[in-house]
């Protein structure tokens, strides 16, 4: 009985993990474009490669670890987009793990030559385990550490299958985005019961704005004001900023939080975090990284965040020239 107790125990803290911070959540969002959104896919010149990575409260133990790749193509002769990626999250010294393989498509619609909307949808293969052995239990603890457990526990796991839908409408200049996940509400319950998954919404939009008049980039100055608001169950939160580009370089600053408008607690003001954001952007490789800095309450104690981000772009030479018109209107969402 009081190995099952403890078993419980274990499952009861990290299921209620799950939906206040367990959720994957990237800082420069347009890093992970089908994690976003599945209408992003295919919105590249001919292929794209993106990988972000997220170092959440190191501080804290057990800090929170995001991986994501992803790899897309432009099909312009049907207008679509094909797409594959890869979530990987990680808390609680990598006792809790989720990992993702989504797979994803995307339709282009002209409505005219200045108005434009994206169609997308993905299905997903999803597993989450929590690694026992990972933790540390009381007997531990007693016996000094660095021991193993006398407590007869075993890892436990689940599968299953998520879809998602969204669709973006936008212009050369401005963009306006959502998506909706776990469509299905499938069962992630790590034992007998059931948990299901709510749906996670995601809005995005955005403008861009030019400072300089020129038609070459290397001499362009662009304005990027965006914000970025998800959903999920009770809990939701809102990222607004902007950045500025002058080729190579770009660099903005956004806040998260909803004081305003919402809290959770009375007294407890919807404050998150002040994100500063540094990048390259080089012919067809962009490199970038963010800081979170914590203004809530747990600002002495969470070490910030730390997230890179990579996108590399490939372009056939030999293809560019005659397929350039079909690339003219892509959507012109921020580039970190």
């Amino acid at each position: 009985m009081r190995n099952l107790s403890i078993t419980y125990l274990v499952l009861s803290y990290f299921c209620g993990l799950q939906l206040c911070a367990q959720q994957a959540h990237f800082s420069q969002y347009y890093s992970a474009p089908l994690y976003i959104n599945p209408a992003h896919t295919g919105n590249t010149e001919q292929s794209r490669f993106a990988l972000a990575y997220r170092l959440q409260w190191p501080a804290i133990p057990g800090a929170f670890q995001t991986s994501y790749a992803s790899y897309d193509v432009n099909l312009s002769s049907i207008n679509s987009g094909l797409g594959v990626m890869v979530l990987d999250d990680r808390s609680g010294s990598g006792a809790l793990s989720f990992t993702s393989v989504h797979a994803t498509y995307a339709y282009n619609i002209a409505f005219n030559r200045k108005v434009f909307a994206r169609a997308g949808l993905g299905v997903g293969y999803n597993q989450r385990v929590l690694d026992v052995t990972r933790l540390t239990f009381t007997d531990q603890l007693l016996r000094g550490g660095g021991v193993a457990t006398a407590e007869n526990v075993t890892s436990l796991s689940t599968r299953f299958v998520n879809f998602k839908l969204g669709g973006i409408l936008y212009t050369r200049k401005s963009w306006l985005g959502v998506s909706l996940s776990n469509i299905n509400k499938p069962n992630e319950s790590l034992l007998n019961t059931t948990a299901t998954l709510p749906n996670l919404f995601f809005l995005e939009m955005g403008h861009v704005t030019s400072l300089k008049k020129t038609v070459k980039r290397k001499d362009a100055k662009l304005l990027t004001t965006a914000l970025h608001y998800r959903a999920q169950d009770k809990f939701d939160q809102l990222d607004f900023g902007l950045y500025y580009t002058q080729y190579p370089i770009f660099f903005g600053l956004w806040y998260r939080g909803l004081p305003l408008i919402k809290s959770y607690q009375k007294g407890y003001a919807n404050n998150d975090a002040v994100i500063a954001i540094f990048g390259l952007d080089y012919r067809f490789l962009k490199i970038s990284y963010s800081y979170d800095l914590t203004v809530s309450r747990l600002a002495a104690n969470t070490g910030g965040s730390h997230e890179l981000g990579l996108t590399y772009e490939y372009v056939d030479p030999r293809k560019r020239k005659r397929k350039k018109r079909s690339y003219r209107f892509n959507v012109p969402c921020a580039k970190f």
